[in-house]
């Protein structure tokens, strides 16, 4: 089964300000709970661009550490992004970054595509175990972003 995630913020910052942020590879681990155990090994020394891999261990569950490799297929300058997992805990992980200007500041939208290994055993994981980590991962960002550059009125 194909899952999807979907996750929309407002941030009061310009479209350049939430740019620069979102696409350096380094602020990934800023706005990522520190459960996650997230450290990234390489690929994160410049901005996002097309074609770039980026190596992280993981630590998603039980203390167990992951390897989770990305690429950055598509780089929209300041209006998305795409990654997309080569090797990790998914069987398929496909998520959208777009960035939209609005009155006030910048919409910030997330669009996950993602599929688990391990047929019906990754089935029932999903709602007991899997969707709710990422919606802890999500909703820890939400807050983190507020922390960084304020609510949004």
């Amino acid at each position: 089964m194909l899952y999807t995630l979907h996750a929309k913020q407002n941030i009061p910052v310009s479209l350049q300000e939430a740019w620069d942020f979102i696409s350096d590879p380094k602020n990934l681990a800023v706005i990522t709970p520190p459960t996650m155990g997230f450290v990234t090994l390489s690929g994160d020394d410049r901005k996002m661009f097309a074609g770039q891999i980026i190596h992280y261990h993981v630590t998603p569950v039980l203390g167990i550490k992951l390897q989770w490799v990305t690429e950055i297929t598509h780089v929209q300058d300041k209006q998305f992004f795409v990654d997309e997992q080569r090797y990790g805990p998914y069987k398929f992980w496909h998520h959208k970054h777009f960035l939209k200007e609005i009155p006030g500041g910048v919409e910030m939208e997330d669009i996950v595509h993602y599929k688990l290994p391990l047929g019906i055993l990754g089935s029932l994981a999903h709602p007991v175990m899997v969707k709710p980590r990422l919606d802890e991962i999500f909703e820890y960002r939400r807050k983190k972003l507020i922390e960084l550059f304020g609510e949004f009125k």
